[in-house]
C-alpha cells in the first residue's frame, strides 16, 4: 500500500458502492482551509500533523499572498479554516487572518491554548478580540491526568488558565465564539458529543470556565498516531474498529465536500488528512496548487481522493472540523 500510516483495510469506496453511495465528488467549496506549518510548542500523541517544536516546514508570505489573492477572488468561500501546527507562531499568521477578515470573510483559528504563553505571544488574546474570530481550542478531556497523558506534563494548568484569559476578554461569555475539541486518548471512538459536551461544561465550571460548543474528533490512524498505534500493537484493531463503524449517514455532512485544504506549501488538498498523507488535488493528472487557481468555486464537481482513513470520518457518528456529523 502506498501510504504505509495506514494499516491494510477494505476500499473506502467499495463501502460506498455497499451501502449505494456515489463516489465522493465536491459541492461549490464553501471553506478554504490554510495549514500554516508543522511548527508547534507542543508534540502532542495524538497527532494527525506530526507538529512539534522541532519542525521546519511553514508557510511563506509568497504563498500567504496567493492564497488571499485566490480567497478574494473566490467570493463563495465565506469561512477561512487557520491551522497548523500551532498556525499562530507562523510570521504570516496576523496577515492571513487580517487579509480575510478585511475581505469579509468568517475566520476560525484553531488554538492549541498553551501557545498564549509562549514567550512573546502575549498579544494573541487582543488579536484574536480585535479580529473577532472564532476560536476552536484544543482540550481532550476535563481531567488533568488524561491531558497531561496526550500532551504533556503541565499542559492542562495552562491550558485552563488560557481559557479564562479568554473568557475575561469575552470568548465563550459574550459573543465571541470559544468553542473546544475533544480527541480520545486511546485507540476508541468519541462519546456522544451531546452528553460529552454537558459533562465537559458542568466540570469546566468547577475552574470557572465557560464555553460555547465541544467539537468530538476520531483520531486519524496517520502520522504521530498511528506510530502509537503500532507500538500499542493495535493498529489493524483500530482500523477494524474504524470499518465496522462505518455510519453511511454521515457521507452527505463530510466536510470535504465543501472544503478546500491548502498546504503551507501551496499544494491544494481534500482535507487535512489528505494533506497529511500526502494525496493532492490533481486535474488531468497535474497536482493543483494555489498557483493553477483562481476562483475556487472551479473545482465544483470534482472527484474527492479517498483512502482507508476515510474510515475515520464516518465511523460512529462521524467526525470533521466541526465536530460529530449525525
Amino acid at each position: 500500500m502506498k501510504h504505509r500510516d495506514i494499516a491494510a483495510a477494505p476500499d473506502f469506496n467499495s463501502a460506498l458502492r455497499a451501502h449505494g453511495i456515489p463516489p465522493l465528488r465536491r459541492t461549490a467549496p464553501r471553506t478554504l482551509q490554510i495549514n500554516l506549518g508543522k511548527l508547534c510548542n507542543q508534540a502532542c500523541h495524538h497527532c494527525h500533523v506530526d507538529a512539534g517544536p522541532g519542525r521546519k516546514e511553514r508557510m511563506s508570505a509568497a504563498v500567504a499572498r496567493r492564497l488571499m489573492t485566490v480567497l478574494a477572488a473566490s467570493p463563495a468561500i465565506g469561512t477561512v479554516d487557520v491551522t497548523g501546527g500551532a498556525p499562530e507562531l507562523n510570521d504570516n499568521f496576523g496577515y492571513i487572518v487580517e487579509s480575510a477578515r478585511a475581505l469579509g470573510r468568517h475566520v476560525i483559528v484553531r488554538c492549541n491554548l498553551t501557545v498564549l504563553f509562549v514567550p512573546g505571544m502575549q498579544w494573541l488574546p487582543d488579536f484574536y478580540r480585535g479580529a473577532q474570530v472564532e476560536l476552536v481550542c484544543s482540550l481532550p478531556c476535563y481531567t488533568a491526568a488524561n491531558v497531561e497523558q496526550q500532551r504533556g506534563k503541565g499542559v492542562f494548568e495552562q491550558s485552563i488558565a488560557a481559557l479564562r484569559r479568554l473568557n475575561a476578554i469575552g470568548y465563550g461569555r459574550s459573543g465571541l465564539r470559544l468553542n473546544l475539541v475533544y480527541n480520545p486518548v486511546g485507540a476508541f471512538l468519541p462519546p456522544p458529543q451531546a452528553e460529552l459536551e454537558a459533562r465537559y461544561r458542568e466540570e469546566l465550571r468547577r475552574f470557572g470556565v465557560e464555553f460555547d460548543r465541544l467539537f468530538t474528533i476520531t483520531n486519524m490512524p496517520i502520522k504521530r498516531f498511528a506510530r502509537q498505534l503500532r507500538d500499542w500493537d493495535k493498529s489493524s484493531e483500530y482500523m477494524g474498529l474504524l470499518v465496522n463503524h462505518f455510519n453511511p449517514a454521515t457521507v452527505a455532512g463530510l466536510m470535504c465536500r465543501s472544503l478546500v485544504s491548502a498546504g503551507y506549501e501551496g499544494t491544494l488538498y481534500d482535507c487535512d488528512f489528505n494533506q497529511m498523507l500526502e494525496i493532492p488535488l490533481t486535474a488531468r493528472g497535474r497536482i493543483l496548487t494555489v498557483w493553477d487557481m483562481d476562483d475556487l468555486a472551479s473545482l465544483e464537481g470534482t472527484a474527492i481522493a479517498t483512502a482507508p482513513h476515510c474510515f475515520g470520518c464516518t465511523a460512529g457518528a462521524g467526525s470533521s472540523c466541526g465536530g460529530a456529523i449525525d
